[in-house]
């Protein structure tokens, strides 16, 4: 009877073997969220867009496996912790103690923005060189352009997005990136150049098409078809330096701004989850550029507006 009971003994299997393949399976959709197909539903941009979130099963998985005292379980947990910290380890670092060139200000204001005077007087209070606005509209366009016309004096505006410079701007024009099937109405890109001590930046403000989540799965064509857009200006841009500000309704992890994300750099520190205000999820808000170093990024105080400001530090 030993002898059986210590075969018994002998054969139990470590605890905590569900919670080891749970941790190894959740490594699974951060390392190869590539291969998850967007054919279905656009699956695999919609796991994109909030992409940093699976990370939170890390301390979900670490509390079972230390209730369960399971040693195989700890040790598995290190695959998924590795592979968010190789992600996004990097923009959680402390800020770099170099000088900056230039801090720019991206935000949504919000067509419905009840206090677009206050929201400006705000942007303005971070003293950034330039201001990127969407969602402007004929009626409230005066309030922003009277709250920040003293310490910005040069602006171009285009549709429903504008752009604030203490510098002078050269080279405006509007940015075409509207779907097929929008209406003339809908104009969301301009194009700037702004001079610099150390040269030009051509500047773009864009706002992309949004995007759905339905029974269907997650609506992002109009959006993809825009960014799309971009993309082709991008490349077509002669000016070495370029400055992407705008609401692109995405994260820089989605597939579907690949073709903005491929041609810029995103910035190297700060989450800055932008959207939305209340309880931000995601950073929608970003500041891109080439042949230029977005140093670091962060949100503003919340203004009116359903989006979070966000500020970024450029190195030319």
């Amino acid at each position: 009877m030993r002898t059986n009971g210590g075969a018994r003994g002998s054969s139990r299997r470590p605890r905590g073997r569900w919670l080891a393949a749970a941790a190894v399976a959740a490594a699974g959709p951060l390392a190869l969220h590539r291969a998850v197909p967007n054919r279905i539903g656009g699956l695999g941009s919609l796991l994109e867009a909030f992409l940093p979130w699976l990370g939170l099963v890390v301390p979900v998985l670490l509390v079972a496996a230390l209730l369960r005292r399971s040693a195989l379980a700890l040790v598995a947990l290190l695959l998924p912790a590795a592979v968010w910290a190789a992600l996004f380890g990097p923009l959680l670092l402390p800020a770099e103690h170099r000088p900056d060139d230039l801090l720019v200000v991206q935000h949504n204001v919000a067509d419905d923005n009840p206090d677009p005077t206050g929201t400006a007087t705000a942007l303005a209070r971070a003293e950034p060189d330039l201001i990127a606005l969407e969602e402007l509209t004929p009626a409230a366009l005066p309030a922003y352009t009277a709250a920040l016309s003293a310490a910005y004096p040069h602006h171009a505006v285009h549709g429903t997005v504008g752009l604030w410079s203490k510098r002078p701007l050269a080279g405006v024009r509007a940015l075409d990136i509207r779907p097929s099937g929008f209406g003339p109405d809908w104009n969301r890109g301009l194009r700037a150049v702004v001079g610099t001590g150390r040269g030009e930046i051509a500047v773009y403000v864009a706002h992309l098409p949004s995007v759905r989540l339905r029974a269907g799965g997650f609506a992002s064509g109009p959006r993809d078809e825009s960014a799309r857009l971009l993309g082709a200006a991008l490349a077509a841009e002669e000016v070495d330096r370029v400055l992407l500000l705008g609401d692109l309704n995405s994260t820089v992890d989605d597939r579907g701004l690949a073709p903005v994300t491929a041609r810029l750099e995103a910035p190297r520190r700060g989450m800055a989850l932008s959207w939305p205000a209340a309880f931000p999820v995601a950073r929608i808000d970003q500041v891109l550029g080439r042949s230029l170093t977005v140093a670091g990024i962060r949100t503003l105080p919340a203004t009116t507006a359903d989006h979070l400001p966000v500020a970024a530090r450029i190195r030319l």
